[in-house]
């Protein structure tokens, strides 16, 4: 926000509200980050990471963008933005069909949410590092970027970030949980 307090749109609040309800995998780990401040009048933004043992599998940024007067490309009010990024292996990596089997990740994942969107768009970008000079010997890194976008229908974003979360999980390599199975927090300790 500016300096000026502004009054947050009733439907900004339901959709940030809905963001402290899920229950996401004990892997997955979340921060809150400023969102970006131009483009739109409000916004949300989470960083999060999956690690297991110290290790990190993927990282990743969800965005929560909100328009209380609509934008025509986003074909309402909101739009999610989402990046989730990760480490392959080379033999992978190679795999020409890289780009269309991450991409279907993300669209599968909605479908067996049975979550509805408008505008569903992405990328998939695979990025090789090649070392020299004093890291000469180093090998070499592929790194894996899924990028999308869409625009959500109602204002329960929280199953939004849970099917983010699970396709960050996905992306690091994962398995996914077996059906039936919630995934719970991690554990508290001391008394409340």
């Amino acid at each position: 926000m500016t300096s000026e307090q502004r009054e947050i749109p009733a439907r900004f609040a339901a959709a940030l509200q809905s963001l402290r309800r899920p229950r996401l995998r004990p892997e997955v780990h979340l921060t809150e980050v400023p969102g970006p401040g131009r483009i739109s009048p409000w916004s949300a933004a989470l960083e999060g990471e999956v690690t297991v043992g110290g290790l990190e599998l993927a990282t990743g940024r969800f965005v929560v963008l909100h328009d209380p007067g609509g934008q025509e490309t986003w074909q309402g009010d909101f739009r999610v933005v989402t990046l989730v990024r990760a480490s392959l292996e080379p033999e992978m990596a190679a795999d020409p069909l890289l780009g269309e089997v991450a991409w279907s990740w993300v669209t599968e994942a909605f479908d067996d949410a049975g979550i509805s969107v408008l505008a569903l768009g992405g990328t998939v970008t695979r990025v090789l590092s090649n070392s020299f000079g004093a890291l000469a010997g180093t090998p070499d890194a592929v790194d894996l970027e899924l990028r999308a976008s869409w625009t959500p229908t109602d204002t329960a974003l929280g199953t939004h970030l849970h099917l983010w979360a699970d396709l960050m999980a996905t992306v690091g390599g994962l398995p996914p949980l077996p059906d039936g199975v919630t995934a719970l927090g991690p554990r508290r300790t001391g008394l409340r």
